[in-house]
């Protein structure tokens, strides 16, 4: 390299400067060398005492290899000279004006660019070599550099160095900017405000600082109680101390916005107009007239008193009857938002009051969740099936609801998430529930409860006909003049293919009856459609279930009774038969423990007065007693079947027939007493349907007849009976004569006998 120098120096020799990609003294490697260089010729030269050259070069042209003629002494190639093509033009002028006024710009800018160089540019007369010249004094990377060598076109390289301009002076500003802000001593100081500052001018801010001053901005507008917003401002402190890749980090995070996106003071305006609320509930439930009357309290208690506390209300009843969907008609009866959390199977006492954050991935609980989605801490808030709560080793979660179910507590209700407290006195709480009994005593004393019973057969067909026939039409996308389903169907499908309480299996068949009719619709026909009842068999699979059997003639030892089920009430016939034997009491037809009790109670009374039924008081040595209750296969239990039993019994032992057509309830005692039973409302509706023209009824359930349908009770006559001595003369056939009966005659037992009580309204009369 000093000989080519030396030569180059003697002979005014021209020399080409090539950037060596990677540096180094490495071998000569033309692979190595940029695209393109530069001729230069050496002006002067010095050397240095260390050894070394110092040269003074001045560029003349771009060049670039074209054939490499040898390597020693020195590399010497064959080039292709490019000398700047200049078309004048409007662009040109423009892009040589801006690249001038910039460069100036950042030389004022810039403390390491004498303002000599501002002077020289402007004197600069060529748009390349201005280009080029200001390319040589910016502070480019090598890359940038070669890029600029390598651009031929001076337009295209005006541009170019116009963009390196641009961000130049960009760089410089932000650096003047951040370099005012720092102090003077601090160069690590100095770098984080100049990095801030450059993102800040890219738009870029810095995400973390944006998410603590929205956090911030959030809890000034929050309006927080004052325990919760000093909890907040302590998270928020914490949050903005720690690193951002702190595991504590995220879970501050997660706190803060669940605390800051709870309704702590966003209720929802109660539409108070009973009327509207009425036609509501009136729309979207028929019947239910107890439940309803409790809302239209509340209500009122509401327009009154608008501090009061929300009531905590538990519908019971069974499955179908409508308790999640009457707890959706209160919500819009209010106006209010309406959450729904199934509790079934919940074993986990943090279900309901949430994880403590020590735990990963820890949550609040449903009820505070609840409230989140509803948006307002006045919603109506349904804990549906709280009858099926379980027990884990987790905890009790029947427990963990003692505290939000009660209008004393829940005001402060603590939810081991949130750990500061948050008031549900507001809330309506809404409690499900099919029984009672598994229900914990203490919970349940906590609730109001209103019982559901299950829908007779006329409030079946009643809301078959308003509520389930149009919303199964419509639901198959067919309209009400295409089908209609008349009321001998209907009543079909409720005796014939379902027995429940509810409707919901009476809707299946419904729209199983509308999709059949919809299909034709679809295939052509064009209807109109009438479905009768005599029209299932085609339309529908055979009846699951077999109508009541009509009551036949009165017989010996058979009795009418009636029972309550789920699914509402029915007929039962007890049939008692003396058979030789040892006096064993014989019980069949799948009876309980409690009903088994009844049968012997029955026996014991029937034996402690065979004196009076002019019996012999040995029968029992000599006869087996068979009490059968048809049909063996359904499970049957219960106490009110007591004098029904009795009644078959006596009848089998006296042989005096029983009135088939009296129908009776009630638990008998060892001394012949009658006491009350329940499902009375069902029961003689199930006494109607078979045809019965009497009812017997324990003397105590005469108020229970304020719940049966005025039709019932003037189709109905009714006996209140509080003793045997009641039912027997009004249940069994008289003997004619003056024969020896009870050890007294026929007519002085019913003479000492005490008839029915009861209003005129009743008929009290056989």
């Amino acid at each position: 390299w000093v000989k080519l120098v030396d030569e180059a120096l003697l002979g005014r020799k021209v020399i080409g400067l090539f950037r060596r990609k990677g540096g180094g003294e490495e071998a000569f490697d033309l692979e190595a060398l940029g695209k393109t260089g530069t001729a230069a010729q050496v002006l002067r030269m010095a050397r240095l005492p260390d050894g070394n050259l110092q040269l003074l070069l001045q560029g003349l042209a771009r060049v670039q290899i074209k054939r490499l003629i040898h390597v020693e002494p020195y590399p010497l190639a064959e080039v292709a000279i490019f000398y700047d093509q200049v078309k004048p033009s409007i662009e040109l002028e423009g892009l040589a004006r801006s690249a001038l006024g910039l460069f100036q710009e950042v030389v004022n800018l810039a403390p390491y660019l004498p303002n000599e160089l501002a002077l020289a540019a402007a004197n600069v007369p060529e748009p390349g070599t201005l280009a080029d010249f200001i390319a040589a004094n910016l502070n480019l990377k090598p890359d940038e550099r070669q890029e600029i060598l390598d651009t031929l076109d001076v337009v295209e390289r005006l541009k170019k160095v116009t963009s390196f301009l641009s961000r130049e002076k960009e760089i410089l500003e932000i650096g003047r900017k951040a370099q005012q802000e720092m102090a003077k001593t601090q160069r690590e100081y100095f770098l984080r405000q100049q990095l801030e500052a450059i993102r800040r001018e890219l738009g870029e801010v810095d995400e973390r600082e944006a998410e603590i001053n929205e956090l911030r901005q959030r809890l000034e507008e929050a309006n927080l109680p004052e325990e919760a917003r000093k909890e907040a401002e302590r998270e928020l402190d914490r949050l903005s101390r720690m690193p951002p890749a702190a595991a504590e980090a995220v879970v501050a995070r997660t706190y803060l916005d669940w605390v800051l996106s709870l309704p702590w003071n966003v209720s929802t305006e109660d539409n108070l107009d009973l009327g509207r609320a009425r036609r509501v509930l009136d729309e979207d439930h028929y019947d239910l007239d107890k439940v309803k009357e409790r809302i239209l309290e509340y209500l009122a208690v509401r327009k009154l008193r608008p501090q009061a506390k929300g009531p905590i209300l538990c519908f019971v009843g069974p499955p179908g009857v409508g308790k999640t969907s009457l707890g959706q008609s209160i919500a819009r009866a209010l106006g209010r938002q309406f959450v729904r959390i199934a509790l079934g199977g919940t074993r986990d006492e943090a279900e309901i009051r949430g994880h403590r954050r020590t735990y990963i991935g820890a949550l609040p609980g449903r009820i505070i969740q609840g409230l989140r989605r509803a948006g307002s801490n006045n919603p109506v808030f349904m804990l549906d099936e709280v009858d099926k709560l379980s027990v884990g080793f987790q905890g009790d979660p029947a427990a963990a609801l003692l505290e939000v179910l009660d209008p004393e507590q829940n005001h402060a209700f603590v939810d081991h998430y949130l750990d500061v407290p948050f008031d549900l006195s507001r809330v309506l709480f809404i409690c499900t529930a099919n029984v009672t009994d598994t229900i914990p005593p203490a919970l349940l004393d906590r609730m109001e409860v209103l019982d559901l019973p299950g829908y007779t057969e006329e409030e079946k067909l009643r809301i078959a006909q308003r509520y389930l026939v149009p919303r199964q039409i419509e639901e198959s996308g067919l309209t009400p003049e295409q089908l209609t389903i008349e009321e001998g169907a209907l009543r079909r499908l409720i005796r014939e293919y379902t027995r429940e309480a509810g409707v919901r299996n009476l809707e299946r068949w419904i729209g199983a009856i509308a999709r059949k009719i919809a299909r034709q619709v679809a295939e052509g026909e064009s209807g109109p459609f009438v479905v009768r009842a005599e029209d299932l068999d085609d339309l529908l699979e055979p009846p699951r279930y077999r109508p009541e059997a009509p009551l036949g003639e009165d017989e010996v030892g058979v009795a009418t009774g009636l029972a309550w089920t789920p699914s509402g009430g029915e007929v039962l016939f007890v049939e008692a038969a003396l058979v030789p034997g040892k006096g064993h009491l014989i019980l069949t037809g799948h009876l309980g423990e409690v009903m088994q009790e009844s049968a012997k109670a029955a026996l014991t009374y029937a034996r402690s007065r065979a004196a009076d039924l002019g019996v012999a008081e040995d029968f029992y040595e000599k006869y087996d007693v068979h009490i059968h209750v048809p049909a063996g296969a359904i499970p049957k239990d219960g106490p009110s079947a007591g004098i029904t039993i009795a009644t078959a019994l006596i009848s089998a032992l006296t042989k005096r027939p029983v009135r088939k057509r009296v129908a009776m309830t009630g638990e008998i005692t060892l001394r012949g007493r009658i006491l009350p039973v329940g499902g009375i409302k069902e029961k003689v509706l199930a006494a109607q349907r078979a045809g019965v023209h009497t009812v017997l009824l324990p003397e105590e359930n005469e108020r229970d007849l304020r719940d049966v349908p005025a039709s019932a009770r003037e189709a109905l006559r009714f006996h209140f009976v509080s003793h045997m001595d009641d039912v027997l003369p009004l249940a069994l056939h008289s003997v004619s004569g003056a024969t020896k009966q009870w050890g007294l005659t026929v007519s002085a037992v019913f003479s000492g006998l005490r008839l029915s009580r009861g209003p005129e309204a009743y008929k009290p009369s056989l």
